[in-house]
């Protein structure tokens, strides 16, 4: 007969390996409760985020419970943000600064993003990611990586986590082994990266052994097979990736966290309950429940599948036990990290600066630049991954007619495209005056490719704004790179196009 001090004591540290996510702009009851149960992590989304000081006032409601609590958020800092998720972040993300290619600006942007991150109570921050994006149709990276060639990655990775942890948050490297080289993405099933162990070794890893030798204290696995490794499990799941190449190989000692628990690559085969225990079994000390199951229901069935497997026998209580205190110096380290003083301050157009930087031009720019007189903008947009969230704005048209008065503007996405559709919305409103057309990822859409070259043979003279990966160049059009669809990236555009810079 099982005690009810065991379960308890069991409960509590199968509490402490989760990091669950919820609803609400303040902490719930059972949140609270958890917290004085033995809950020691977090994490914040967009849905808990109004403003700034109402984020403190949440963050301070949850320490309440628990001074060292770990709270964590999603936070890139470019296409992918949660603190800005309203408004487009204000920084220009990992392939602008990669693009730019200067580690103290990188390292600049990020400690920025630390201090305010550190201000309203965040202590970890899942950021950035070290993927080497080598393949360009991957449908999850893009421009979320520093680039495609592993040395730029690998500086920029280390930079940006010596500047956020300067700031005062801890950072955590993702998506262990490597997310770059895939054609799937995770959220909806599994991604394989065929690539054998030398390759992996020098595409892949040098980022992340970059990372562990700037100090980052964590890392998220991520949600691939890798058959190099293991045939059989995804890497979140893969002792012979989390412990045998991570653990021994590189040498890292501090935090294993998952990504999303729930995502399909992971859920769709073992369930979220049973990918949960396989994955703390495997070497994670954290499992992160985000997304739409950010309930206190979930997190009991999450605690008791662990209780239940340690007494089943498939997890051992000494792994379980080896986690918890992993979390518990993180917890300890982070929270100190956070009461350091950087002693440096950076000007709040940090970002701003960044993203003008990022720019690139191509074309017959002479006389198409700037803009004669206020423009149609016609904005080809696709449906974006699940790490985006789809309340961000993004693109040219509104900080352009913020600068252009009578700038009008078009929206279009595949599903609205008619055969009509480009001549009545596009090309008829342009009469007689400037084309602009904006495009996100036009290498990876064929349907947004084909409108764009319909769009440039009837108007040669179209200005065109790429705010994804930078595809081939247009033979004969003026393009503007961004490489990323921030709000700080959409300014830097417009101000290209208005001649403010």
């Amino acid at each position: 007969m099982i005690s009810s001090k065991h379960s308890t004591e069991l409960r509590r540290l199968a509490l402490s390996v989760l990091q669950p996510g919820f609803v609400g702009t303040e902490a719930p009851d059972w949140v609270l409760r958890e917290i004085r149960d033995g809950l020691a992590s977090v994490v914040l989304f967009s849905r808990n985020i109004v403003s700034l000081d109402q984020v403190a006032r949440l963050t301070g409601q949850l320490r309440a419970e628990n001074p060292e609590l770990i709270i964590a958020i999603d936070e890139e800092a470019g296409d992918v943000t949660r603190i800005e998720s309203a408004t487009g972040s204000t920084r220009p993300g990992n392939l602008a600064l990669g693009t730019v290619d200067d580690t103290e600006l990188t390292a600049s942007v990020a400690a920025d993003l630390g201090r305010q991150l550190r201000a309203v109570g965040v202590s970890l921050d899942y950021a950035p990611s070290a993927d080497v994006n080598s393949n360009p149709d991957n449908p999850i990276i893009g421009v979320r990586s520093f680039g495609a060639d592993p040395k730029v990655v690998s500086r920029h990775t280390a930079a940006w986590i010596r500047g956020l942890q300067s700031g005062g948050v801890a950072a955590c490297a993702k998506h262990f082994p490597g997310h770059g080289d895939v054609a799937i993405d995770s959220h909806h099933g599994l991604p394989v990266y065929g690539a054998d162990r030398d390759e992996i070794a020098a595409q892949a890893l040098p980022p992340f052994r970059a990372a562990l030798d700037a100090g980052v204290r964590a890392v998220m696995s991520g949600h691939l097979l890798v058959p190099a490794y293991d045939a059989d499990l995804p890497a979140t799941l893969s002792p012979r990736i989390l412990d045998g190449l991570l653990r021994d190989e590189l040498g890292f000692d501090g935090l294993i966290v998952t990504d999303a628990i729930e995502m399909g690559a992971v859920a769709d085969q073992f369930g979220i309950e049973g990918a949960t225990v396989r994955a703390v079994a495997a070497g994670a000390d954290a499992v992160c429940v985000g997304g739409e199951n950010a309930e206190e229901s979930m997190v009991g069935r999450l605690a008791g599948a662990l209780v239940d497997a340690v007494d089943g026998g498939e997890l051992t209580r000494e792994r379980l036990e080896q986690a918890a205190a992993r979390v518990r110096e993180f917890a300890a380290w982070s929270a100190g990290l956070a009461h350091a003083d950087s002693g440096s301050t950076t000007g709040g157009d940090i970002g701003f600066a960044a993203a003008r930087r990022a720019i690139r031009l191509t074309g017959a720019i002479n006389g198409a630049l700037p803009l004669s007189a206020a423009p149609h903008v016609v904005e080809l947009a696709p449906t974006t991954n699940l790490a985006i969230g789809k309340e961000t704005p993004w693109g040219v048209a509104v900080p352009l007619s913020e600068r252009l008065p009578g700038t009008t503007t078009v929206r279009v996405q595949r599903q609205e495209l008619r055969p009509a559709t480009l001549r009545t919305c596009a090309l008829e409103p342009a009469t007689g005056r400037p084309l602009v057309v904006v495009v996100r990822d036009v290498a990876r859409h064929t349907w947004m490719a084909d409108a764009l070259a319909d769009l440039i043979a009837a108007r040669p003279d179209a200005i065109v704004v790429e705010m994804g990966l930078p595809g081939t160049a247009l033979s004969g059009a003026v393009q503007i790179f961004t490489h990323g669809a921030t709000a700080a990236s959409g300014v830097a555009a417009a101000e290209v196009l208005t001649g403010a810079r």
